[in-house]
């Protein structure tokens, strides 16, 4: 047989299967054509060793787009729609890559799972019967199939798809574009298209590796966000909430703001800006926290100017006999600003929220609190369990200044030596934050190295100390004032008591 009549043979056979196909589909009943697939599928089954599973795009009464259909979809996208010959092109919304590629319908593609090869391929079929529904279902149904060899069966069942799903979120939470949401007036939560949040894009550029600060404390908050990250079994077993609270405080201008958006930006949080002063009660607090989603930071930003919670809970506690002695310890402008507050949060509110019972309510969760004076907070509102973790931000010190010569002048010590070991000795005698230091070293125009750059920042520091020699040199004086005049007080006592009069 030559090899134009082999073709020619199978060109007229596979003509005939298409014939007999069409007839089959046209002329016999749908209850027939039915059981005739049926049992060929039994018969393909039974001679085929591969299993396959099916992932519909849209699932449920509602027919709502599948969570596992878009997990595998990311996944697919970021692993081994790479092989694939035919992509498709998507826009994808708050997605810091606004254009992503998958696979196509029809296209399959292969993965490898522990040694197991698998398959996947996207499949789209079209309805042809028209259907009235209050929920109008879509012509076209896509889904995905995996198939793999029936001996792998538990593997795939109870490793594989659990691993595919976690990192196609994972990829989805990485790629997402962050939040920043700030709480609106309560005022304006009823209505229509209103919202407890408002939010914009979180464009905060810090990093960890950018943060001024000592590297070995930087080192231990980054290991302490990696453990909370990974530890949802670990929170499960102990029977506690996923949640971590973190205190910043320190001086004005110690980076706490920065610190905070390094942390987001690590962890790919969003980040919620809790104004506790535009909370009307505990009731409309405890609202706020609902809404909030899963892998977010809330933040309180300066607790001990938010709410008076600490003068609150003291007047309570000492009741009415000790309360004139209170409020004359306050500051009279303290005291008319809090009479025109109208917000009735209390400390115990607070509390509830942040390690009640309300406090496991958004999933895994950071709260951070920041303050300029830690020793003005409610020691209830500070302890363990609810600040986890307290972090000193405080002024500037040669690491950190390294730090921030390397982000501002790209140098380091081997380029200037003897003007950094002039910094170094300043810095051990001044106290200056990060942000002033950052603000003398930065280039002000084009002509400025970082050698004058430098310079700049000794004269500051120069300036800083002998400021600081003066204000010491006067408050010795005084000091010594004061001590003379106690002395000749006493003294003029004693006469007077032994009877003497000058």
């Amino acid at each position: 047989m030559g090899f134009e009549e082999m073709w020619s043979k199978i060109g007229s056979i596979m003509a005939t299967i298409m014939f007999m196909y069409a007839m089959f589909e046209k002329f016999f009943p749908p209850h027939l054509r039915m059981n005739v697939q049926k049992y060929t599928h039994k018969l393909a089954s039974f001679l085929s060793p591969y299993i396959q599973i099916t992932f519909p795009e849209f699932a449920g009464e509602r027919l709502k787009r599948s969570e596992a259909f878009t997990a595998i979809q990311t996944y697919l996208s970021a692993t081994s729609s790479l092989s694939a010959k035919r992509l498709k092109a998507e826009v994808v919304k708050d997605s810091q890559t606004p254009v992503v590629l998958s696979m196509d319908d029809s296209e399959e593609v292969s993965d490898e799972f522990k040694g197991v090869k698998v398959w996947w391929l996207l499949n789209k079929t079209t309805l042809k019967t028209q259907s009235f529904s209050f929920y109008p279902a879509s012509d076209e149904k896509r889904y995905y199939t995996l198939s793999f060899h029936n001996r792998y069966r538990d593997l795939i069942a109870h490793s594989y798809i659990p691993h595919v799903l976690e990192e196609g979120k994972a990829i989805k939470i990485k790629n997402r574009q962050l939040k920043l949401y700030t709480n609106n007036c309560s005022t304006g939560w009823y209505g229509w298209n209103r919202a407890k949040w408002s939010n914009v894009t979180f464009e905060h550029p810090a990093r960890f590796d950018t943060l001024a600060m000592e590297p070995n404390k930087k080192e231990e908050i980054i290991n302490d966000l990696i453990k909370f990250k990974k530890g949802k079994e670990y929170y499960a077993k102990i029977g506690k909430a996923w949640k971590r609270g973190y205190l910043l405080y320190g001086p004005p201008g110690t980076g706490k703001s920065t610190m905070i958006a390094a942390m987001a930006n690590f962890l790919y949080y969003d980040v919620y800006d809790l104004e506790l002063t535009s909370v009307k009660d505990n009731t409309q607090l405890r609202t706020l926290l609902i809404e909030t989603s899963s892998k977010s930071i809330l933040v309180i930003e300066d607790i001990d100017c938010s709410l008076d919670l600490t003068g609150k809970r003291r007047n309570k506690r000492n009741g009415k006999g000790n309360q004139d002695n209170d409020e004359s310890n306050k500051d009279p402008v303290k005291n008319a600003e809090e009479e025109n507050k109208d917000s009735k949060v209390t400390l115990s509110g607070l509390l509830n929220c942040i390690d009640g019972i309300w406090s496991a309510c958004a999933g895994e969760r950071i709260i951070v609190f920041t303050t300029n004076f830690v020793d003005k907070l409610d020691p209830a509102l500070i302890r363990s369990g609810r600040m986890d973790k307290h972090i000193e931000l405080s002024y500037c010190c040669f690491e950190a200044f390294k730090v921030l010569a390397t982000n501002y002048l790209d140098i380091d010590d081997h380029h200037h030596h003897h003007l950094f070991s002039i910094v170094e000795r300043l810095l051990g005698e001044v106290n200056v934050t990060p942000a002033d230091v950052a603000e003398k070293i930065m280039p002000k125009s084009n002509s400025d190295d970082s050698e004058i750059c430098l310079k700049n920042l000794i004269e500051f520091l120069e300036s800083a100390k002998k400021k600081k020699e003066e204000e010491d040199e006067e408050e010795s004086r005084l000091k010594e004032e004061k001590e003379r005049e106690n002395g000749e007080l006493k003294n003029n006592n004693g006469v007077k008591e032994n009877g003497f009069i000058h």
